[in-house]
């Protein structure tokens, strides 16, 4: 009996000594965690409002929660009367052995947090990065998806997007074709022009704005080479390409206009 009171002298005082502690405790998680709740909503209602892009606003809403989630647990925490020195560099160590183990995820991390905030690109863009051309799918922390022109997924680290040359065919809302066709010396450069030309103002997904021009590139050995650079949005591209090299061919016979091409000469022997 005098041990069991003892003991429950002992739990009485350690109630009265850490009972409010523990109690101010969990109302602070308790109401900190309600007030992050409502500021998180609120702050995506005003970035929804200000047309953030999803990417960027799903990863900033992330990184402002954990924030304050670990802010909120260091606070109650040190209102349970554990020493915040000792906790903090605990934390400290273990953040730089696993730093060090995740040396290139991190790289893909850093790479992914400075992709969402200066956005060299955005979901839809057609971009060639890393010897791959693709329209970005998804924008993830540590990884960009691309969908090539072949339809295959392109999985590319964002560490090597953020220290690498990205080329956005998108950005300007308008792309340049570029076809270079050639035509005999003997033919009128003049009229072959008027007729490429005519392909290309008939051709309505090629834009108005900048206008399309053909124009001599080079005397080459066996023909008068043509530059022919209709502009056109980003999404008609290929088709204005194919159609392009198709339809200046057709009007080429057409017109009669001579489109030269390798001969190979049989040399036969008398006798």
């Amino acid at each position: 009996m005098e041990k069991a009171q003892e003991w429950f002298n002992y739990g009485v005082e350690l109630a009265k000594e850490f009972g409010p502690k523990l109690i101010t405790a969990i109302l602070i998680y308790s109401v900190g965690s309600w007030l992050i709740k409502k500021l998180i909503k609120t702050v995506g209602k005003m970035m929804e409002k200000n047309r953030y892009d999803d990417s960027l606003q799903k990863f900033l809403l992330n990184l402002v929660s954990w924030g304050l989630k670990i802010f909120l647990i260091i606070v109650v925490i040190s209102r349970l009367g554990v020493d915040i020195t000792t906790f903090a560099a605990l934390i400290a160590a273990v953040g730089l052995a696993v730093g060090l183990s995740l040396q290139g995820s991190l790289s893909n991390f850093a790479g992914g947090v400075l992709i969402i905030i200066f956005r060299p690109y955005k979901i839809g863009d057609i971009i060639e990065a890393q010897e791959i051309l693709g329209t970005v799918k998804e924008i993830e922390i540590f990884t960009t998806k691309l969908i090539t022109p072949e339809n295959k997924l392109a999985i590319i680290p964002n560490g090597a997007l953020a220290n690498g040359n990205i080329i956005n065919y998108t950005a300007e809302g308008k792309m340049r074709v570029d076809i270079t066709i050639g035509i005999g010396y003997d033919e009128d450069i003049k009229n072959a022009k008027e007729v490429l030309l005519g392909v290309l103002t008939s051709n309505d997904k090629v834009l108005i704005e900048p206008a399309p021009t053909v124009n001599v590139s080079n005397l080459g050995e066996s023909s008068v080479d043509l530059a022919i650079r209709p502009y056109c949005t980003p999404e008609n591209y290929w088709d204005v390409y194919f159609a392009t090299i198709e339809n200046c061919k057709l009007v080429l016979d057409k017109a009669g206009i001579e489109i030269p091409y390798p001969h190979s000469v049989e040399i036969q022997k008398e006798g």
